[in-house]
């Protein structure tokens, strides 16, 4: 059985940026409870962080798409 490689890349490549979305998301706002005369700044560390994380899923789908029209 000749599996495509693509599509394992994509469902390994998607899963840990999703997870690390989700963590930062929750973190940013415990911070922000915790602290809410700093969430401005916390808010714009969230949003960096998330855009590398998302950097990764991104890239996943570069080499996925490599994997499947470049033979």
């Amino acid at each position: 059985m000749n599996q495509d490689p693509s599509a394992f890349v994509m469902a390994i490549g998607t899963v840990g940026p999703a997870l690390a979305i989700g963590i930062i998301g929750a973190a940013a706002l415990m911070g922000m409870a915790r602290n809410p005369d700093n969430s401005d700044r916390i808010q714009v560390s969230m949003i960096i962080a998330i855009a590398f994380a998302e950097a990764i899923a991104i890239y996943a789908l570069v080499t996925a798409l490599i994997l499947k029209f470049v033979k």
